[in-house]
């Protein structure tokens, strides 16, 4: 016996709006002053009337198309009437049975070293309003509940998935290339924290029967999964919570009502809710307070005229324009749209993709995690960096003599910056501390890193060297390849500047001679 995982996603992205869906009110986060951004708008009173905000529609667009979502030409907003103290009015406004966009995807890496996909089916994005938060004393000691109504009408794009997720690390996988494209196009921050991106996930097994009968267990949604790790351990709990449930009760999917359960994230364990609302229970039916949207051709276009290339299409282009490995590519675009730029600047000036992705990698991400930086705030410009590697892909330099520069630059940085520190601002320390491609040029003169291309001079050191260490020769001629490392460290520090390559080449020459 054994089982297969279904999982559908519905996540809930705030938009990056300076207003509310239907009113004027500020969407700042503000959890110190409660109910301060209201008004009988957002807060239902009788008589008030909703305006949409195009700002929030023009975003959920370009979301949708990003997402390659159909777009519908025609849509209306929907009243979804239900109660709870954080809804004001009863009813939240959504949209039901004509949503603005369907029928999308979101391609995600199964397996980043093999460069295995999948498309994970989108079945709709549509546009609604937040509402509010309740707040509850958790101490046990029996204080009151307080309802905060600053979130009340915040725009919210709910984007839901077909069930096509396979696993917890799946729907992991999905969550993060879906905010990684939010924050490529410019449409939230998705601030978990702050509650801007959210996540409900619809879990199921289909059980693989001995006798060869495949039965769906009862449909259990877990709700507002607010970190990644937290729906990946959420899925892993409840699908083995499942399963031992299968096994005791041999429950099938129409045998019970769908469930809707919590996470306990302390306790590693989700808990039951209440049972999960149809549609009909919701008795949805057209706000009558607001006219329904047409997207024409001339907005459709400019819309579509905003985005940028976005992450999957990037990926693919380093791949085969650059000659990235997949995992190099999926690294470097995954931290976002300012290092890839940073990036394509770089491997443009210096000529060479998989030498700039390397720097990029290995030590711009490391200097950047060590000084809490980000690559916009880093000190060593593109063009600098650029300079540098080209120095290396001419042979004008070599790697090593490139990273001895690269930290000269910053010491000299960081220098400046402590001296400094106190007196000038940071924009005026950035610009009395620019590297310059001058520099770069200065540190190689002064320290004598240009690259050696004159060889015969290599070989009287070559000589001297192997005079001198008798056992490591005797150690390569009976064949142990590993013994010319320790020469070629000593030939190197007298030839500074060399090609290290090289150097190896010539020293086991003259070796094989002797």
């Amino acid at each position: 016996m054994h089982y297969e995982t279904i999982i559908g996603l519905e996540v809930h992205v705030q938009l990056q709006t300076n207003t509310k869906i239907f009113c004027g009110c500020s969407t700042a986060f503000n959890p110190d002053n409660p109910n301060v951004q209201t008004c009988p708008v957002c807060i239902g009173l009788p008589g008030a009337l909703p305006v949409m905000n195009r700002r929030a529609f023009r975003l959920s667009l370009k979301t949708a198309l990003a997402l390659n979502c159909q777009i519908a030409r025609f849509t209306k907003w929907d009243r979804k009437q239900y109660y709870y103290p954080d809804l004001p009015k009863g009813y939240q406004i959504s949209q039901y049975d004509l949503p603005f966009s369907f029928d999308g995807f979101v391609e995600i890496d199964t397996d980043v070293e093999k460069g295995e996909t999948k498309k994970v089916r989108l079945i709709r994005a549509h546009l609604e309003e937040d509402a509010g938060k309740n707040m509850h004393d958790e101490t046990g000691r029996g204080h009151d509940s307080h309802v905060d109504l600053n979130r009340a009408g915040t725009p919210l794009l709910e984007i839901v998935s077909q069930p096509d997720i396979r696993s917890a690390s799946e729907a992991k996988t999905f969550l993060e290339e879906l905010k990684l494209l939010l924050t490529y196009i410019g449409v939230s921050d998705c601030n978990m924290q702050e509650g801007s991106l959210r996540c409900d996930a619809n879990v199921n097994l289909h059980v693989h029967t001995d006798d060869g009968q495949k039965i769906a267990t009862p449909i259990v949604e877990i709700k507002n999964l607010n970190s990644f790790r937290g729906v990946e351990q959420a899925i892993e709990f409840e699908v083995a919570r499942q399963f031992e449930e299968w096994q005791k009760t041999k429950h099938g999917i129409n045998d019970v009502p769908k469930q809707t359960r919590g996470w306990d994230a302390n306790r590693g364990a989700t808990f039951a809710q209440r049972g999960k609302e149809e549609a009909s229970d919701y008795r949805y039916f057209p706000d009558p307070d607001l006219t329904p949207v047409t997207v024409s051709d001339e907005f459709y276009a400019e819309v579509k005229s905003e985005l940028c290339e976005l992450p999957a299409a990037r990926r693919r282009r380093y791949r085969a324009d650059l000659g990235l490995s997949h995992y190099d590519a999926d690294v470097i675009v995954a931290q976002g749209d300012h290092f890839t730029n940073y990036f394509e600047q770089v491997a443009s000036l210096c000529g060479d993709g998989k030498q700039a992705a390397n720097w990029l990698t290995q030590d711009i991400l490391r200097e950047l995690n060590g000084r809490s930086l980000t690559i916009d705030t880093f000190p060593i410009k593109p063009t600098v960096l650029g300079d540098l590697l080209k120095r290396v892909a001419t042979n004008q330099i070599t790697v090593k003599s490139a990273r001895e520069v690269f930290n000269v630059l910053l010491d000299e940085y960081d220098a400046g910056h402590d001296a400094t520190h106190d007196s000038k601002s940071v924009t005026d320390h950035d610009s009395a501390f620019d590297l310059s491609t001058a520099r770069v040029e200065s540190i190689i003169g002064e320290r004598g890193l240009a690259a050696v291309t004159d060889t015969s001079a290599f070989l009287s050191v070559i000589a001297a060297v192997i005079g001198r260490n008798p056992k490591p020769v005797a150690d390569f001629k009976s064949g142990k390849q590993a013994a010319v490392g320790a020469l070629i460290g000593q030939i190197m520090k007298e030839l500074k500047g060399a090609d290290a390559k090289v150097v190896r080449e010539m020293l086991i020459e003259e070796l094989s001679k002797s």
